[in-house]
């Protein structure tokens, strides 16, 4: 059972009024951890979109109301970062990591329960403002207590977590909802939330510090000229990649390719993610963080140039490959910068760097969303590739110039 006074009240261990230097590193059960949170809450996150034609029938609803079961998540997930953030600043890492999954494992329980589309909805967005405090919090964990020369590796191995959750909630979900139930897959996240929030317990809380209120680290972040520069080059990153990666499904159901293939080529996405994450974990150290970003722009840049020549499948297999793999270099290497430049405020940083990600990515989407229901999506993925040029050009140069704060 939670020790609730422990988790909301109580200190694990002292707070020093100094951010200290991390010197350890990670040991494997604590990467694990830290891995299964972050595999859970992406896969939570993802798991709806597949289902959400075949949930319409079950509760008598039409499709357009069984859509804000997911666009309620994604917007609580978004809004409720900067929050778990500053929590996570003042309260303790692993505290509001436990306190969050504990809410998130209820909903989703209730989620898996649900007798009509309003419950749904009602309780898939408050699944989604708890899973919001997993990741964040998971790689501000990773920047307070392996030094930032190493830190990379072990983000790498988060984002491998990340990208599995994600791949297997695209393929999985369908399959369990179709021939089992869609309420299992609503249920499964949730008993790993469960079990991660007692499991969680064997983490020693890392030393931070105290913020002296809760708004108190937001001037920090926001005080700082390299976190805005950062936050606007995720948002741009998050437009680039992560927006138009949206319409590789599309573009292929669009020229008459079954939906369940469309979305099985979508999520070679996550594997092309995985296996550049073991890549980039042997690199870091040897290959300079520029040259990372712009290895991974270029097989982003690659991608979008050949879903622009062709959208047949097998094009499309290798677009969504190398995309995973222009993730895994670039987005690991601005992650890792971004854990580094406000030490005393690391996990409203890192939260806020979510946000502004998120908000490219919905943008990018939204702005895309006309020309994709003409089925124009050769002119979408060549503006994909022109942009991903001054992505890579401003992560470059910034990542060059700056010196962050746990590195000086």
């Amino acid at each position: 059972m939670l020790d609730w006074s422990e988790i909301l009240e109580g200190s694990v261990h002292t707070v020093t009024t100094t951010a200290p230097p991390p010197a350890a590193t990670l040991p494997a059960s604590a990467l694990r951890l830290l891995r299964t949170a972050g595999f859970v809450s992406n896969f939570d996150r993802f798991c709806i979109a597949p289902m959400l034609v075949l949930i319409g029938p079950r509760l008598g609803a039409p499709l357009p109301t069984v859509v804000l079961a997911a666009s309620g998540y994604y917007l609580a997930y978004g809004l409720m970062q900067p929050v778990w953030g500053a929590a996570s600043d003042r309260w303790g890492r692993v505290r509001v990591m436990r306190v969050s999954l504990t809410g998130a494992a209820l909903a989703a329980l209730a989620s898996a329960l649900a007798p009509d589309a309003p419950a749904l909805i009602g309780a898939r967005a408050v699944a989604g403002a708890f899973f919001a405090a997993s990741i964040a919090a998971s790689l501000t964990y990773v920047g307070d207590t392996v030094p930032a020369a190493t830190r990379q590796r072990p983000l790498s191995e988060l984002m491998t977590a990340f990208a599995l959750g994600t791949a297997v909630a695209t393929v999985v979900a369908g399959v369990l909802a179709h021939y089992l139930s869609w309420r299992l897959v609503f249920a499964l996240p949730g008993v790993l939330a469960a079990y991660l929030a007692v499991a969680l317990r064997r983490l020693p809380e890392p030393d931070r510090a105290r913020s002296g209120s809760l708004l108190a680290p937001f001037r920090v972040v926001l005080s700082s000229p390299w976190q805005w520069y950062v936050m606007a080059v995720a948002l741009l990153e998050g437009a680039v990649l992560l927006g138009f990666l949206t319409y590789l499904a599309p573009a292929l159901e669009a020229h008459g390719v079954p939906a369940a293939l469309a979305g099985a080529v979508a999520a070679l996405y996550g594997v092309g993610s995985m296996a550049a994450a073991q890549a980039v974990k042997r690199l870091v150290g040897r290959w300079s963080p520029v040259r990372l970003i712009v290895t991974g722009g270029v097989q982003m840049a690659a991608a979008y140039l050949l879903a622009g020549y062709s959208q047949a499948t097998g094009s499309l297999v290798v677009v969504a490959l190398l995309l995973g793999g222009g993730w895994s270099f670039m987005h690991s290497t601005i992650q890792s910068w971004a854990t580094a430049l406000s030490p005393t405020a690391r996990a409203t940083g890192v939260a806020l760097f979510g946000v502004a990600l998120y908000v490219g990515s919905a943008l990018a989407s939204a702005l895309a969303a006309a020309t994709a229901q003409a089925h124009a999506y050769r002119p979408l993925f060549w503006l994909a590739a022109l942009l991903t040029a001054p992505l890579t050009t401003a992560a470059a140069v910034g990542r060059a110039r700056c010196r962050p704060a746990d590195a000086a």
